[in-house]
């Protein structure tokens, strides 16, 4: 077989594989389709305490896995969490291994062009977060210092933003291993919210300290781009457990305080 022979079987390969691939990729679910369905398969951290976690019995839960379940108690489908990890929540979503993510991913102007936000659902605080011998007051302190953060995450966008250029900013694959680095000895501080400084302080009995705020995020529930009847009805599903309380019971299992006042909510 020549090399064009070669070059042409290779080329309709290649076409065939992405007219297999674009109708997956395009396709709006519905909330129709999800009912007959009769299950909504749920992205969802699970090394994001309070909002992801993993019980006793080794199953996903905290506040998002809650959220869904409640979703799924409204619209009467089953719902399967499926753990997902901050580097691949968003191509878990448009390869189309979960139908939504409930994975306590901060609404930002980069992501709203990959995929689609609701409403919040839910806030939280970035800090830096370290020893409390480190002298740390604002972001300009950080230049000598070692800093660490889970790659990808939206603690990562904010830091390495708010950072002076030469700071050496470690990436770690999520916010334990972050939080591993810290408590070592290995960085000087990290980048986190404020619940997993909350979970460090229980650890460590004190000896850390929030340093400054770097941000504060609003997260929501996440669609693949184009999905607007499903936007509007996942748009209703929070409006209706906010009013109703439902959400805010939620919130105060799990991050013991109210639910909070937040922009387009």
């Amino acid at each position: 077989m020549n090399l064009v022979r070669l070059a042409r079987r290779a080329l309709l390969g290649t076409l065939f594989a992405a007219a297999a691939l674009a109708p997956l990729a395009s396709h709006a679910q519905t909330v129709a389709e999800l009912k007959k369905k009769g299950e909504i398969t749920v992205g969802m951290l699970v090394d994001f305490p309070p909002y992801g976690t993993l019980n006793s019995s080794n199953q996903p839960d905290g506040y998002d896995a809650d959220v869904a379940r409640l979703l799924g108690k409204d619209w009467g489908v089953k719902i399967n969490l499926v753990p997902v990890t901050g580097p691949n929540r968003i191509p878990f979503l448009l390869t189309n291994k979960v139908d939504i993510l409930i994975a306590s991913l901060a609404v930002t102007p980069e992501r709203a062009r990959q995929v689609l936000f609701s409403k919040p659902y839910a806030a939280a605080s970035i800090v830096v977060y370290g020893s409390k011998k480190a002298a740390i007051k604002t972001a300009a302190d950080l230049k000598p210092l070692k800093v660490g953060v889970a790659r990808a995450s939206t603690q990562d966008i904010a830091l390495t933003a708010a950072a002076p250029q030469g700071t050496e900013i470690r990436r770690f694959d999520d916010d334990a291993s972050a939080m591993q680095a810290l408590m070592a000895g290995q960085v000087d501080a990290i980048g986190c919210s404020t619940t997993v400084a909350a979970q460090i302080d229980k650890r460590t009995g004190g000896a850390f300290e929030t340093k400054f705020v770097v941000r504060q995020q609003v997260m929501g529930i996440v669609m693949r781009p184009g999905q607007t009847e499903l936007e509007k009805a996942l748009d209703d599903f929070i409006d209706k457990n906010k009013a109703n309380g439902e959400l805010n019971k939620l919130y105060r299992k799990w991050l013991e305080t109210d639910f909070p006042s937040m922009p387009n909510s």
